[in-house]
């Protein structure tokens, strides 16, 4: 009997703390939003002005961090407000793999389904059994093996969806693939991708709209409305006690490795603390963390010209940044939202904060080159690598001026990678 009861209270214990992290934090209203003060949760507010500078310095237009789900940093830069709409560019594909998620649990669809069943034959130029072996879940993991490399991966057009390699062998930052979603979730429920996103997301007042930009659709929204998105994750796709995503198992899939290819991504989410990642457009395995001044189990939604969102779940912070093209531009501005970690690791005071200056800058110039390329440090660099686009080290050296200009490169796009303070940075450079 006493085991039975023990049983029985173990049980109600795992369903109780499952919702637990929900329980624990604050949901704004429609209209109204919590803010915390940073001098009580013992933030170090000196540096905050060092971060708002950064910030407005690098084409910042919004800034937000939510702790336990409360405003603690809300910052708008020039003529932007916290009314002015903006794009999340690639950070909206996280929005849309959490809508294929609740697609899924309403049985609409199953991630391990052919893409072909919702798109149709011939969706690609593949031949009928390569086609045929492209799933849900390898859009969602950008494992589809369609090439990357052809003149505009963002086309969706039958004509550039080109065999590669076998669906599931190969990782590949592909724009095309991943867009292809939003045609499966119309097709699966039959509704427009707006008219499921807004029944779906509604309660929790995230408010925007998917609009056509050539063969992408892209998100927009109030700089809040990301911030809401955040939040709904960091409470495990609980919204104020409403489950919006109940599929656990699913959600879990979604922000942990997704494929043995690229362990710091999941299904459309970056993943920080994994052992190695890849990049956007290089076919290169680097050792070590995606951001290496954040904390390991944040992951993050990443947008072209720095469209940042950051769940950190052990510490309930969610980070959101709006802009436009820091210093570096990359689809994925990781190191961009790395830099960002450097000062608020010495706002929040954590105990690792890095000590290293805040005014570290890499800049390469012009990007892209028709000639030579420049390189600008504000650090003294203790070496300096240059990789080609398939992950070949070309050149190694330790520069001995701040500003030095890169070996001759013929056309293409390379990858810079260097050393300073015993940290590590990348930069993507393109060679015309």
């Amino acid at each position: 009997m006493k085991t039975r009861v023990f049983i029985a209270a173990l049980v109600i214990t795992l369903l109780i703390n499952g919702n637990l992290k929900a329980q624990s934090l604050y949901f704004p209203t429609q209209n109204n939003w919590d803010t915390i003060a940073p001098a009580s949760l013992g933030w170090c507010q000196p540096y905050i002005d060092t971060l708002y500078n950064y910030l407005e310095q690098n084409n910042s237009k919004a800034f937000i961090v939510l702790k336990d789900g409360k405003l603690v940093l809300e910052k708008y830069f020039g003529t932007f407000t916290a009314d002015s709409v903006w794009y999340w560019a690639s950070a909206g594909k996280s929005l849309t793999a959490f809508m294929v998620g609740i697609a899924q649990q309403e049985g609409y669809l199953n991630i391990t389904d052919t893409t072909s069943k919702y798109l149709g034959a011939g969706f690609t130029a593949c031949t009928a059994a390569q086609e045929d072996a492209i799933t849900i879940k390898h859009q969602l993991s950008m494992t589809t093996g369609l090439d990357d490399g052809v003149p505009d991966n963002y086309c969706t057009l039958d004509t550039c969806l080109i065999y590669k390699a076998q669906a599931g062998s190969r990782w590949a930052y592909h724009n095309a693939p991943y867009t292809l979603l939003d045609s499966v979730i119309e097709t699966a429920t039959g509704q427009s991708l707006n008219s499921y996103t807004a029944s779906k997301l509604g309660l929790t007042g995230i408010s925007g709209l998917f609009l056509p930009s050539g063969f992408n659709n892209v998100f927009y929204s109030k700089p809040q409305a990301m911030a809401r998105f955040g939040l709904l994750m960091n409470a495990n796709g609980v919204w104020n006690g409403n489950a919006v995503l109940s599929d656990t198992n699913y959600f879990n899939q979604m922000i942990n490795t997704s494929q043995n290819l690229n362990q710091s991504y999941g299904y459309l989410w970056w993943l920080n603390g994994k052992a190695s990642f890849m990049l956007p457009q290089l076919q290169f395995t680097f050792q070590g963390n995606l951001f290496s001044h954040a904390p390991a189990d944040m992951y993050a939604a990443l947008g072209k010209n720095g469209q940042i969102i950051n769940v950190v779940p052990s510490q309930n912070l969610v980070v959101i940044r709006m802009g436009n093209a820091p210093y570096t531009n990359s689809n994925a501005p990781t190191v961009f939202n790395d830099s960002i970690w450097i000062i608020l690791n010495q706002i929040i005071c954590t105990a690792n904060a890095i000590s290293e200056p805040t005014s570290f800058r890499l800049n390469v110039f012009p990007n892209p080159a028709a000639d030579l390329v420049n390189v600008e440090v504000t650090m003294p660099i203790e070496q300096f690598e240059i990789y080609n686009n398939w992950g070949v080290l070309l050149h190694c050296f330790k520069p001995v001026k701040s500003t030095f200009t890169l070996p001759n490169l013929n056309s293409g796009i390379y990858l810079l990678k260097l050393k300073t303070a015993g940290k590590v940075y990348y930069k993507r450079i393109i060679k015309i």
